[in-house]
């Protein structure tokens, strides 16, 4: 299989959902800004938002989004919509929300700091301040701290067969079962050699980080990064006057979400995804990245920018943390993240200095506004409603849709019938656990917790042949030709 063509997959279609990147890498594509950067004014951005949450949620109480602007004139927060079911405080700059990947970029500034401070290099081995923990290596190279921040590993993006949300042993997915998994796992390539995104590799990275800190990765991230910028509601446990700022997150059909913390693999990987932070917090980061704000910190951000490695898609390369779209003053860098329930982006141009931080209680992506308000030629997204209805069917007409099916250049997708559902699990290089297939009629079925859809296909004697998968994030369907049948 074509490398680069995989990679790119798997970016959009895995690491675009949960305690992953969001990362639509093809759609962040942007064109030279040689124009000075003008911001909409508050009237045009809450019309965007209001379009877009009407759009998908229609008159559903409770979801919304936030958008902070930042620039040589200041900061400002522009809102639509609301925190919670019931509740009809509007959302605002204070309102909390989960940042899932965008956490990456505070463990990659953590890391720069201990660089900069001379605790560890980024050439130091990951296995140096995990000696305890069997760390794969191939052809005598070690994964080294450097790799893990900047994807190029060459673990994966999560662990192969997560259980379902439902099932007893999600419970006892823990930093044990992480473990064995690292402890059996070959590296398809060298450390070092091509990007690769990997929530496992900032687990890791955050693992080692606090090892050599002799503290865990909380605390160390509460003392070296939270405390110095000022972030007074950006934590991974939420304080008593966070939570009742804390937006309620919704899936995919406007749902409420389980919050990250609760599921159990994912409150591992703090250091990936964990953070709950709000737009305000956000921009003071920015302020002290583009200098607007002065901060010890200010050299370790550089050091973030100037470090890098690059990624499949052309002009694009991965700092620490970050993702450079573009070259010299062209240049846009940005982060996305995903939980179960919220949704963020972070985005800003170095050369002008403009920012903008977008963030969402509701499954659906973001990163298109972030990227239209700093490159008006970046389209906007048209999103259809979410909003669906789950039917029943016979146990007789599941039984029909078990089995293995495979697309061209992907592993199988397994449907499974149990009890009076299917359940499908999804190639492993997506990192999803199982999911539940929910009926909206005899052959369209769409996943709760994260905007998938699978359609069945028939021969011309009813026979179910194979599947259209629509994949997160609006891509074109994929075809899966049935190879077996399991009924």
């Amino acid at each position: 299989m074509n490398v680069v063509r995989r990679m790119a997959r798997r970016t959009v279609r895995a690491a675009a959902v949960v305690a992953g990147s969001m990362m639509t890498l093809a759609g962040a594509q942007a064109g030279p800004s040689s124009d000075a950067i003008v911001l909409p004014s508050d009237v045009d951005i809450r019309k965007v938002l209001a379009e877009r949450v009407d759009a998908l949620a229609g008159q559903e109480d409770g979801v919304g989004i936030v958008i902070g602007v930042i620039g040589p004139r200041g900061g400002r927060v522009i809102s639509y919509g609301h925190p919670r079911q019931g509740d009809p405080r509007p959302l605002d700059g204070d309102t909390c929300f989960e940042i899932g990947s965008v956490t990456k970029v505070f463990t990659a500034l953590l890391l720069a700091d201990m660089v900069r401070r001379g605790e560890v290099a980024l050439a130091d081995s990951v296995a140096k301040f995990l000696p305890a923990v069997k760390i794969p290596e191939r052809n005598g190279r070690s994964i080294t701290l450097l790799d893990l921040a900047t994807h190029t590993s060459g673990l994966p993006f999560m662990p192969d067969a997560l259980p379902a949300f439902d099932d007893s042993a999600s419970t006892k997915y823990g930093a044990a079962r992480l473990r064995e998994f690292l402890a059996g796992y070959e590296l398809p390539r060298d450390s070092g050699a091509e990007w690769d995104y990997s929530n496992i590799g900032y687990w890791l990275l955050g693992q080692a980080l606090a090892s050599r800190a002799a503290m865990d990765y909380e605390s160390l991230l509460r003392m070296r990064v939270i405390a110095p910028l000022k972030l007074t509601s950006t934590a991974i446990t939420p304080s008593a006057k966070m939570k009742a700022k804390l937006a309620v997150g919704h899936n995919a059909v406007l749902q409420p979400s389980p919050p990250f913390s609760t599921v159990p693999i994912y409150a591992e990987m703090w250091a990936a995804g964990g953070l709950v932070s709000t737009a305000n917090d956000l921009l003071k980061l920015l302020a002290v990245t583009m200098g607007y704000e002065r901060s010890p910190l200010a050299p370790a951000m550089a050091t973030m920018r100037s470090t890098r490695r690059p990624m499949p898609q052309h002009g694009e390369a991965q700092a620490l943390g970050w993702v450079v779209i573009g070259e010299g003053d062209d240049q846009m860098i940005v982060h996305d993240g995903g939980t179960w329930g919220c949704v963020s982006s972070v985005a800003w141009d170095p050369k002008q200095r403009v920012g903008v931080v977008v963030l969402s209680n509701q499954m659906a992506g973001v990163s298109d506004i972030a990227r239209h308000l700093l490159r008006p030629n970046v389209p906007l997204e048209r999103p259809t409603a979410t909003k669906r209805t789950e039917t029943a069917l016979d146990s007789a007409i599941l039984d029909t849709g078990a089995g293995r099916y495979a697309g061209q250049d992907e592993e199988a997708f397994v449907i499974v019938r149990e009890g009076d559902f299917l359940t499908i699990q999804l190639p492993a290089s997506w990192g999803l656990p199982k999911l539940r297939l929910r009926p909206e009629s005899r052959r369209d079925f769409f996943v709760a917790e994260l905007p998938l859809r699978v359609t069945f296909q028939t021969d011309s004697d009813g026979h179910v042949n194979g599947l259209l998968v629509y994949p997160p994030r609006g891509q074109h369907a994929m075809v899966a030709n049935r190879i077996s049948s399991d009924r």
